[in-house]
């Protein structure tokens, strides 16, 4: 027989000890939250409907408005749900996904604002 044990979970720190500050972080997080999702919402249905923003230009908003989107989603719900639930745990496969997740729209959101740069320098610089 071994002596064993094995952790499924890591323990977070909380932003606050006392139960009110936990729940205005959580209103805090919220408000900005919903901010992002209504901001981003906008812009990608007005993009999405008005066939006149059919352009490179607002192609690339779009695209840098729904990686914005998985980005934020990524890592706020999470810390909004420990707040409101008084919990500190993510489990292992959790934390890998978020991560995984959060490199992977920031990445591409770097990646994106790069391509924007270089599209607005040939159009300055460079023109036909």
């Amino acid at each position: 027989m071994s002596n064993g044990s094995s952790m499924t979970e890591f323990l977070l720190l909380a932003f606050a000890d006392t139960r009110e500050l936990q729940l205005l972080h959580f209103w805090l997080f919220l408000g900005i939250y919903l901010a992002a999702l209504l901001g981003n919402g906008l812009i990608i249905t007005t993009i999405a409907c008005d066939h006149h923003l059919h352009t490179p230009m607002y192609f690339f908003l779009l695209n840098l408005s729904l990686l914005d989107l998985g980005s934020i989603s990524t890592t706020v719900p999470k810390a909004m749900t420990n707040s409101l639930w008084d919990t500190r745990a993510i489990c292992y496969g959790g934390c890998a996904a978020q991560v995984f997740m959060f490199l992977s729209f920031t990445s591409s959101e770097y990646f994106l604002l790069t391509v924007m740069a270089y599209d607005r320098y040939v159009a300055i610089c460079k023109p036909l």
